[in-house]
């Protein structure tokens, strides 16, 4: 879905987007305020202003673990059967006492647990398409700036012409998820 954030001085430029947008009829997916650090839950308005951390598109640690939970569902099937042809190909007896069945189920098991450890490390690794806007974003909302996200629909732009009403900083385009 196409995602853009928009940098604005005031809560009242993002609530006359907004009410824009509503009235032209364009659909919208999400829409979400964050307020500034100093301003959050001070001024009452028709949109309700989440903090930057709740948000899990300006949230990086979020974002990794999404992708952590994401890899961990494959990786770990992957490393126990990985672990269990392991055991059975191999002639070490490590676990024999525990007999073969037991001895290749062990085996799995320490395969699964490789591969939910291989999950964190390459979830850690790996850098997010979004990596940039959102570091330019949160250097924003640092400075005082309300963020607006908004996000459309697949194949639809949000209606430019509207938002340069409201005249906002900066616009920031994040990857289309």
């Amino acid at each position: 879905m196409p995602v853009c954030v928009l940098v604005l001085k005031e809560r009242t430029a993002a609530e006359t987007l907004v009410q824009d947008l509503q009235e032209s009829g364009k659909p919208l997916i999400r829409v979400v305020l964050v307020a500034p650090e100093q301003a959050e839950g001070n001024e009452a308005g028709r949109l309700k202003a989440e903090q930057i951390d709740q948000v899990d598109l300006l949230n990086p640690s979020m974002a990794r673990s999404r992708r952590q939970r994401s890899m961990s569902r494959w990786l770990m099937p992957f490393g126990f059967m990985a672990g269990l042809t392991f055991t059975q190909i191999t002639t070490l007896d490590t676990f024999a006492r525990f007999g073969a069945v037991g001895e290749a189920l062990i085996g799995g098991l320490l395969g699964m647990g490789s591969g939910l450890m291989g999950s964190y490390a390459a979830a850690a690794s790996v850098p997010s398409d979004n990596e940039d806007g959102v570091r330019i974003l949160r250097n924003r909302h640092n400075e005082q700036f309300w963020l607006l996200l908004l996000e459309t629909p697949a194949g639809l732009e949000v209606p430019w012409q509207l938002v340069q009403k409201v005249r906002p900083q900066q616009v920031v385009r994040l990857s289309e998820l």
